[in-house]
């Protein structure tokens, strides 16, 4: 099995993790080596997808602004979504041609691994074609965004667990207006273990990815990032 680097980061703010996670998959592009889960909460943030205008923004900058909520247009697939504290995030930096995976191909794993995951915390998932992601009685536990660029996987995706639901009426989530987001607590009206669940989606992405996990540090990734190699 191919090793994966587990870099389990914590509460994050965004644009921190995004420059990480796009200097991992530069490196990975230059150096092929180790591939690479990052798992980490950001603070408020509204990301916007290559798909995503500024309509799907349902709030004002004024009110973002009290909230403390940034907003970014990145290049993952997609229209606009939410992430902040309670959310768990999942960022697999993957070459893909190695695992003989295509973008549909990681879709697919993604949303088995999640569903795995939901039933480890208690509930039943289910999917939507069309509408990557997991769902619970039409409610949108996650969603899945994705880019590929030198065969190099980025972003990935956003589980549920507790995060604050009333941050997503501030936007049309995922294009789906009419469709409300909903979090692992809420279904299943108890507190979540965001480590137990970190633990879980960790296992069950390196199951389907056919990976074996290898605890990685945060100054690990900096000492490779620093000396352009894998170690």
């Amino acid at each position: 099995m191919r090793e994966a680097k587990i870099l389990k980061l914590g509460t994050t703010p965004y644009p921190e993790g995004l420059e990480l996670m796009r200097r991992l998959a530069e490196l990975k592009r230059l150096r092929p080596g180790p591939q690479v889960l990052m798992l980490l909460e950001h603070e408020p943030v509204l990301t916007m997808g290559r798909r995503a205008t500024e309509s799907d923004i349902l709030a004002p900058p004024e009110l973002l602004a009290r909230e403390g909520i940034a907003v970014h247009r990145v290049e993952r697939g997609g229209l606009i979504t939410y992430h902040g504290p309670g959310q768990l995030v999942a960022y697999p930096v993957l070459e893909l041609t190695a695992l003989g995976l295509g973008v549909g191909d990681l879709v697919r794993a993604l949303e088995r691994a999640l569903l795995a995951t939901l039933e480890g915390l208690g509930v039943r998932g289910s999917l939507q074609p069309g509408h990557p992601g997991a769902w619970h009685e039409g409610k949108k536990l996650a969603s899945i965004g994705v880019a590929v660029k030198g065969g190099v996987s980025l972003h990935g995706l956003a589980l549920n667990l507790a995060p604050n639901l009333e941050h997503f009426k501030l936007i049309n989530p995922c294009g789906l207006t009419g469709s409300p987001m909903t979090s692992v607590r809420r279904v299943t009206g108890r507190e979540v273990d965001a480590m137990r669940a970190t633990e879980l989606l960790a296992g069950h992405l390196c199951t389907e990815l056919g990976l074996e996990p290898s605890p990685w540090s945060l100054d690990q990734a900096r000492t490779c990032l620093e000396t352009s190699r894998f170690k």
